[in-house]
């Protein structure tokens, strides 16, 4: 028993033990990651600061070149510009076009004509009879004062006549104020009989949404038997984000799709836009106005709308024609003879698949449609270098560059992240090596800001070894793809000069 007891002593402890190097380790990862964290955020910021003062200039590119790396070219051109807002709706009744049936004094149903929901009614339909011991005493009322007007017309005291008649005002008054219909009123002129039921008519025309009349029911004033409405217009409501409310005004045009009726479009309007965002959706309330005479648009569907506001004329581009940097926006303008020139845009809306342009061209300019992103890194390639120099006018680029060649290799081949040696061999146009020549190295990597990298940049002199050999020691920082650049000078004029790409092992 005593030993049985050891052994699960021992084994707490072991697990004790492993418990507490757990623990250990998971503290140690934490404090690694906060120690590392302000270095990530000083290289995330190196990054965009460098990104942001990348310089960019004017670069050439060849027929080949361009073709090589797919360059397109489009034309900026000012248009008409109408933008289209998606968004979904139901439909629903027009409320200027709702009325209530509601009687003006207390009763019993007798007959209800109108016993169902969405049936058609016109104005002036008999909806249905209402007995009503107020209305039988109004009527008998005006009768009595009716006939004793009659009697009294001829009277010879004075003021009499006029006293009757104003007592049958007073009396059809009192059957207006209760709702009578001008037809019941006519009714009891004819027939000077009072009945102990009054029809109450439809004040309008259109569909029955809700009904609360069946017979031998109990009635008050504020009792709502009928909700009619007319459905000759109906509304939409859709949800717009505050981006987009700016292009929005009463009376855009706004376009209705279901699937009810494939390939048939509806067409009506914004007129009306509330004053407040929804706080939760950052979104506006729109409502839009369709026509609806054949009455198709039924209460409840659900559709599709497209607002089609109308921006006016613009300069635009298409949207792979500018290259956004996230801090700058730019584009290439072609000037001719295989010159590109990096022009900082401002953008307005986006539209479909086009920005406006607000400033940095204009109408006409030829700029890149395609690999900006190639062109841009060359551009901020020969910026970093500053070994750009444009021909003169009348000179071709093959009528000033070197004549002489320049073989290059590193030690390890390829290089690598860390310590490399790079060898030159300078040799002159008749292939004899070149001498006392100075010869310089530029290793470039461009800046990565989608990845945390700002630009790299290696320079290095060699120095002769042998018979027009040159050697000079480069740490490179990161593997990955560099941009070389080698020139030699003799006597300060540049006798050779070569620039290749070249792929270093090891992580960035």
């Amino acid at each position: 028993m005593k030993t049985r007891v050891y052994f699960l002593d021992v084994r707490v402890a072991a697990y004790r033990k492993s418990i507490s190097r757990a623990v250990a380790r998971l503290l140690g990862s934490c404090a690694l990651l906060l120690a590392l964290l302000p270095q990530a955020l000083a290289v995330t910021c190196a990054a965009l600061a460098a990104e942001m003062a990348s310089p960019r200039v004017r670069i050439e590119l060849s027929p080949e070149r361009r073709q090589l790396i797919g360059v397109t070219f489009t034309t900026v051109k000012e248009k008409e510009l109408t933008d289209t807002i998606e968004a979904t709706g139901v439909i629903e009744p027009d409320e200027q076009l709702k009325s209530f049936v509601q009687t003006r004094v207390h009763g019993w149903i007798r007959e209800v004509f109108v016993n169902q929901t969405y049936q058609l009614v016109r104005k002036g339909q008999p909806l249905l009879t209402i007995y009503s011991p107020e209305l039988v005493s109004a009527e008998n009322d005006f009768l009595i004062a009716l006939r004793a007007s009659e009697q009294l017309a001829q009277s010879p005291i004075e003021g009499v006549s006029e006293s009757a008649k104003s007592l049958v005002d007073a009396t059809l008054k009192r059957l207006r104020l209760y709702g009578v219909s001008p037809q019941e009123i006519a009714r009891l002129r004819r027939e000077r009989t009072v009945r102990d039921y009054v029809e109450i008519d439809s004040p309008s025309s259109g569909y029955v949404i809700e009904r609360a009349a069946f017979p031998n029911m109990y009635v008050q004033p504020e009792t709502r038997l009928y909700t009619i409405v007319n459905l000759s217009t109906v509304w939409v409501y859709v949800a717009v984000f505050q981006d987009r409310l700016g292009e929005l005004a009463l009376g855009t045009p706004a376009l209705v799709s279901v699937d009810t009726y494939p390939g048939r479009v509806f067409r009506g309007k914004v007129d009306f836009i509330w004053q407040a965002l929804d706080p939760q959706t950052r979104t506006a309330k729109v409502r839009c106005a369709f026509p609806n005479p054949g009455g198709l648009l039924k209460l409840g569907m659900y559709v599709s709308v497209n607002l089609k506001p109308t921006l006016g004329r613009a300069l635009v581009i298409p949207e792979s024609g500018v290259l956004r940097t996230g801090s700058h926006d730019i584009a290439f303008v072609d000037e001719g003879d295989g010159y590109l020139r990096p022009v900082e845009v401002e953008l307005g809306a986006h539209v479909g698949h086009e920005f406006v342009v607000r400033k940095g061209l204009r109408a006409g300019d030829r700029i890149v449609n395609s690999a900006n992103f190639l062109i841009d890194s060359e551009s901020q390639l020969q910026a970093a270098l500053g070994t750009f120099v444009p021909p003169p006018p009348g000179a071709s680029a093959a009528a000033i560059a070197p004549s002489g060649k320049i073989d290059f290799t590193t030690d390890p081949n390829p290089p690598r992240k860390g310590a490399n040696q790079v060898l030159i061999a300078v040799r002159d146009s008749t292939g004899r090596p070149v001498t006392d020549a100075e010869v310089s190295v530029v290793f470039f990597m461009p800046a990565m800001p989608a990845m945390g990298m700002s630009a790299m940049r290696v320079e290095a002199t060699a120095k002769p070894t042998a018979n027009g050999i040159y050697a000079a020691p480069v740490t490179l920082q990161s593997g990955g793809t560099w941009t070389v650049t080698v020139v030699a000078k003799k006597g300060g004029k540049t006798v050779a000069s070569t620039q290749l790409n070249v792929s270093a092992t090891g992580g960035m």
